[in-house]
């Protein structure tokens, strides 16, 4: 196994990480329009939180897919040959939020409500999905010799996942009232702070849950004790911290600490998965292993090489476009706003 497959295996990990500290929130926010927004003024200022950045967050999300795509071809064909219809799920998941956003704006008064349960579900839809992708992954599915994924409904669907399923979305709608909070002004400002407030007490039964279930479904503590057990104390010890930052006000730090929850959960995951990208549940001999998954070492030289020039730009136009945007979000006049 040579530097650059590991750090490419790594460099997959911090684009998922990206992906859930920034999409995540936008998912809680679709899900919040309709649970905490009482009319259609406090719905509209809800969304607006995102509306100039909720498609640019997305765009993590296919960077680790096509990071993937080049960089570890195998694992590329083996996880999404294998998952193509919870992908598919997720896809129309996405597509029915993307769109909820467009046409809400454009539609008469009668009609939004229309476009806020669509926001709502497509936003519930998909980091359910993606969690019940992660989670079934990691306790191991029915790969064969040659990488070929031969699975059952009850591979993909079994306690363990429906419960990271659940912790997921918990998460990301924590992270999403964290950011309304942060984000509004006014009245919408003080319910998602106070929701979140009631809700962290659910997400450590939650997170109690899936630790047990997390020791007793997978390998992760036999393969990698120390890391596993450092995640989970991070994982915990953000959510701690976030749920104090907001007794005390800090909606800054309460939204970062969510975020870190968020990182902390896909450390876990990849932590727990080295040196394996796949793990099968038939024999741990057909195990994807890093080394065999990954691409050639020219092709991740070029991938590196491209990656140290474009990557700094990426982050420069992204900390650039949060900076103008950074203004809270007052409730808007009647016909104004998303």
């Amino acid at each position: 196994m040579s530097f650059l497959q590991i750090l490419w295996f790594i460099l997959i990990g911090v684009l998922f990480s990206g992906f859930f500290f920034l999409d995540g929130f936008d998912y809680g926010v679709g899900m919040a329009a309709k649970t905490l927004g009482h009319n259609e003024k406090e719905r509209s200022q809800i969304i607006a939180t995102i509306g100039p950045v909720w498609d640019a967050n997305e765009v993590w999300l296919i960077t680790a897919g096509g990071a993937m795509f080049a960089s570890f071809p195998y694992w590329y064909a083996s996880l999404f040959s294998g998952y193509y219809l919870i992908l598919l799920i997720i896809l129309v998941g996405l597509i029915i939020r993307g769109v909820s956003f467009e046409f809400r704006a454009k539609s008469p008064e009668p009609r939004k409500p229309f476009w806020d349960n669509a926001m709502a579900i497509g936003s519930f839809i998909a980091p359910f999905f993606l969690g019940v992708m992660f989670i079934s992954m990691i306790k191991g599915m029915p790969l064969d010799a040659h990488g070929d994924m031969t699975a059952h409904f009850f591979d993909y669907f079994n306690w363990f996942s429906i419960v990271g399923g659940i912790a997921l979305t918990l998460l990301t709608y924590l992270h999403g009232l964290n950011y309304i909070a942060l984000k509004t002004k006014g009245v919408i400002s003080d319910r998602a702070q106070n929701y979140s407030k009631a809700l962290y007490w659910v997400l450590y039964v939650g997170e109690v849950i899936f630790a047990l279930l997390l020791l007793f479904q997978t390998d992760f503590l036999q393969v990698h004790p120390i890391l596993t057990l450092l995640c989970l104390v991070l994982i915990v010890g953000f959510s701690v911290a976030g749920h104090v930052a907001n007794f005390v006000n800090k909606q800054g730090w309460a939204f970062f600490f969510s975020g870190l929850t968020l990182v902390s959960l896909v450390a876990l995951i990849f932590c727990g998965l080295f040196p394996r990208v796949m793990i099968s549940s038939i024999s741990s001999k057909y195990d994807l292993m890093i080394q065999s998954a990954s691409s050639s070492n020219y092709t991740l030289i070029v991938m590196t090489i491209a990656t140290i020039i474009l990557i700094p730009c990426i982050l420069a136009y992204t900390i650039w476009s949060y900076w103008i945007f950074r203004k809270r979000i007052e409730m808007p006049a009647i016909g104004e706003g998303y």
